[in-house]
C-alpha cells in the first residue's frame, strides 16, 4: 500500500484543481437537472389536467374504431307486419349485394326467423309474438305482442330497456335493438368486405377459382372486352374502396414530395453559396440570405399549404408549392452550413493556380459537398413523403385528403386502415431506399 504525504498530496491537487476544487455547477448540476425535470413534469400535468383528462376520456371508442379497422358489419331489419309475417330488409349499398341470402339466416317452418350472430352460442330468433336472444349461455324472450317490448324474466346486464325499445349487447359479435314492429340486428364479420369486387361486379361473390377460369380461358362476360381487362376495370372502378381513386391519390403523394424537394434543393443549391461567408465574403448578403431561409422554414408546412390552397385552389399545385418553400428555407440552411465548414486547403490550392471560381467552386469545394447535400436531399425527401400526407389534408391534394374524406364520414374505418396501410408501405419504401443511397454516398454499411 502507497502512502501520499501532504506535499505530494498538495502537489496533485495544485497540477488537477478541476478535480479538488469543483464548482457548485459540477457538483451539483445533475441534481439540480434532476429536480427541474420533476418540477416541469409535475407543472405540465397541473397545466393540462392529466388526471381529469384521462378520467373523461372516451376510451371505449378506442375499442370500437380499431374494431371496424379490421372488420364490417352486415345489419337486416326484420319488420313484423300486421298480418303476422315478417319482412326482411337490408340497407342500401349492402355488402351483401341487391339479392342477399346469406346463410347465417334460417326460415323456421313456423314461420319465425333465426339469425346466427357467433355460431350456434349467440342467435336471435324473430317471430310475430317475441324476439328470443340467445347469448351468455341463457336465453331471453321480448315479448312484442303488446304496446311496448317487454323482457320476460330477469333483465341481464347485457340488456338494456328503454320506454319503446331494447337493445342487447353482444360484444364484438353485433348487438339487436328490438321494438314492437321491427327488429334491427348489427351482424360484425372479420375482414374488408368486396375488397377486390363490389357487388356491381359481373365477378361478383363467384369463388376464386371460378373468376380465375373465367380470366383464363372462360367465355367473354362482355362480348366487346375481355375477362381479364373487365377483371381489372371492375377492380380499378371499385365503388367501395375506390382502389384507383387512392392509388391515384398516393401517386399525387409521391409527385408532391419529389417534385417539391427537387425544386427546393435546385433553388436552395446557388443561393446557399451566396449565404456561406467563406465563399461570399459580403456580410449584408449573407444575413439577408441566411434570414430569408429562416423566414421560409419557420412557416410550417401547413402553413404554407393553407395559403396556397387559398391562392390557387385544392390540388397537388398547392403541395408542391408548400413543400417547395419549406425545402428552400430548410435545404438552404443546411446547405450553407455545410459550405462554411468546408476544408478551404484544396480550394486554396486551385485558386493558388490562378484557376477561375467556376473551376474552383467545381474542383475544390463540389467534391467536398456533394455526398453530403445529396445525402441531406434524400433524407428531406423522404421526410417529406409523410409530410406531403400531412398537408394533402387541407386540400393540398393527395391521399391525405381522401384519408380525411373516409374518418369525417365516422363510418368508414376499414378504408382508413387501408389507406394508411398503403402510406406505410410507401414510407417503409422510401425510408428502405433513401438509407441505402445514403449510405453508398457517404461511403458507410447500412445498418
Amino acid at each position: 500500500m502507497t502512502v501520499i504525504d501532504a506535499n505530494r498530496m498538495h502537489e496533485i491537487e495544485t497540477r488537477y484543481p478541476e478535480y479538488f476544487h469543483r464548482s457548485f455547477r459540477q457538483r451539483f448540476g445533475g441534481l439540480m437537472i434532476l429536480i427541474a425535470t420533476l418540477l416541469y413534469s409535475l407543472y405540465a400535468v397541473w397545466f393540462f389536467d392529466l388526471p381529469k383528462l384521462f378520467t373523461e376520456a372516451h376510451w371505449e371508442r378506442v375499442g370500437i374504431y380499431l374494431s371496424q379497422w379490421v372488420s364490417y358489419d352486415v345489419q337486416p331489419e326484420f319488420r313484423i307486419e300486421g298480418d303476422g309475417s315478417i319482412d326482411i330488409r337490408y340497407p342500401r349499398f349492402s355488402p351483401l349485394g341487391d339479392n342477399p341470402h346469406p346463410d347465417w339466416l334460417v326460415n323456421n317452418p313456423d314461420g319465425s326467423i333465426t339469425v346466427s350472430i357467433s355460431g350456434t352460442s349467440r342467435n336471435v330468433t324473430v317471430s310475430k309474438s317475441e324476439t328470443i336472444v340467445t347469448a351468455h349461455g341463457i336465453s331471453v324472450p321480448v315479448d312484442v305482442s303488446s304496446g311496448a317490448p317487454k323482457v320476460v324474466g330477469p333483465v341481464p346486464g347485457w340488456m338494456t330497456v328503454y320506454d319503446d325499445n331494447v337493445l342487447a349487447d353482444l360484444g364484438f359479435a353485433g348487438n339487436v335493438s328490438i321494438s314492437v314492429d321491427r327488429v334491427k340486428i348489427r351482424k360484425r364479420f372479420i375482414g374488408w368486405a368486396n375488397f377486390i369486387f363490389d357487388t356491381q361486379s359481373s365477378f361478383f361473390d363467384k369463388p376464386v377459382g371460378e373468376v380465375v377460369s373465367l380470366i383464363v380461358s372462360g367465355p367473354r362476360i362482355k362480348p366487346d372486352q375481355s375477362n381479364l381487362s373487365l377483371a381489372f376495370d371492375d377492380i380499378w372502378n371499385n365503388s367501395e374502396w375506390q382502389h384507383g381513386d387512392v392509388w391515384t391519390k398516393l401517386f399525387q403523394t409521391i409527385v408532391m414530395a419529389f417534385l417539391g424537394t427537387l425544386l427546393g434543393s435546385l433553388t436552395a443549391f446557388p443561393l446557399a453559396f451566396l449565404a456561406a461567408r467563406n465563399i461570399t465574403p459580403n456580410r449584408l448578403l449573407n444575413q439577408i440570405l441566411k434570414r430569408f431561409f429562416d423566414f421560409l422554414r419557420s412557416v410550417d408546412m401547413l402553413i404554407w399549404a393553407l395559403f396556397l390552397t387559398r391562392a390557387f385552389g385544392p390540388g397537388p399545385l398547392a403541395g408542391s408549392g408548400a413543400i417547395f418553400l419549406t425545402e428552400t428555407g430548410t435545404l438552404g440552411k443546411l446547405y450553407s452550413e455545410g459550405l462554411e465548414n468546408i476544408d478551404n486547403k484544396p480550394r486554396e490550392g486551385i485558386k493558388s493556380t490562378g484557376a477561375q471560381t467556376v473551376l474552383v467552386h467545381r474542383y475544390g469545394i463540389m467534391p467536398q459537398i456533394v455526398p453530403i447535400f445529396v445525402s441531406q436531399t434524400l433524407y428531406q425527401w423522404e421526410s417529406n413523403v409523410r409530410g406531403a400526407t400531412i398537408i394533402g389534408a387541407v386540400g393540398a391534394g393527395g391521399i391525405g385528403l381522401k384519408l380525411w374524406e373516409a374518418m369525417r364520414t365516422n363510418a368508414n374505418w376499414e378504408n382508413v386502415a387501408y389507406m394508411v396501410i398503403l402510406i406505410l408501405i410507401v414510407v417503409f419504401i422510401f425510408d428502405t431506399a433513401s438509407n441505402t443511397l445514403r449510405h453508398r454516398l457517404m461511403g458507410t454499411k447500412a445498418h
